[in-house]
């Protein structure tokens, strides 16, 4: 089978799906249909193909899993994707809040050669504008353990390193916090009653945020 856009779409769908999932996990396919936004019954039947071609390991009623051979090229997907938006943010000036959709076209038609040619004119970046992680060009790619805002020590200053959400409007909403990766905060006050977390950036803003939001930032210790 050859990697076809639908093709790579559902393989980096069930990467990300997988890293969520403990111990290598089955996909359950109801969970990679909505990911790919289709119905199941698609789903199904694109799985059975993609297990045909080795890119994937399924178990009927049960779920799928990347084979090591869908793995690597998913992470490829990820990495010509990631490296597309630090361009587009770094060198044509976008917001990181509106690159999101033109990577997810550009990824599947933009050559491996225009490809390197960009990492090695940003100088080999290991991460995306979101904090992602930019995988190697053998497809290996990092995975660091980070704390959220709903996990972090409080009254300790920590870093924003990844933010796991690209939905536009909450792009913007962090940017106009002072919540974008590479600024500094502290979370002074969880509220599980009021769902709420309260923060003061490293700008002097006291901010809440809910707590949905607050475990899409991903943070390190200063």
């Amino acid at each position: 089978m050859l990697p076809s856009s639908t093709v790579e779409n559902y393989l980096k769908a069930l990467y990300q799906a997988e890293s969520s999932l403990e111990d290598k996990a089955l996909v359950p396919m109801g969970q990679l249909a909505t990911a790919v936004g289709v119905a199941p019954g698609t789903a199904t039947t694109m799985v059975k193909a993609l297990a045909e071609s080795g890119l994937v390991d399924y178990e009927p009623y049960v779920g799928v899993r990347l084979s090591s051979a869908g793995t690597k090229l998913a992470a490829l997907v990820l990495r010509r994707h990631r490296l597309i938006e630090q361009f587009l943010v770094e060198v044509m000036g976008m917001s990181w809040a509106e690159v999101h959709e033109d990577a997810e076209q550009l990824e599947h038609v933009v050559s491996d050669r225009l490809v390197e040619r960009m990492d090695a004119m940003l100088g080999h970046p290991s991460v995306d504008p979101h904090g992602d992680p930019i995988p190697t060009a053998d497809g290996n790619i990092a995975a660091p353990d980070y704390h959220s805002l709903l996990t972090c020590p409080l009254h300790t200053a920590v870093r924003v390193t990844r933010v796991t959400d690209q939905d536009a409007s909450f792009l913007r909403f962090l940017e106009k916090q002072h919540l974008k990766p590479g600024h500094s905060l502290e979370v002074e006050v969880r509220d599980s009653a009021a769902d709420s977390v309260q923060l003061r950036t490293g700008a002097g803003l006291r901010i809440t945020i809910g707590t949905q939001a607050a475990s899409k930032v991903l943070i390190e210790v200063s």
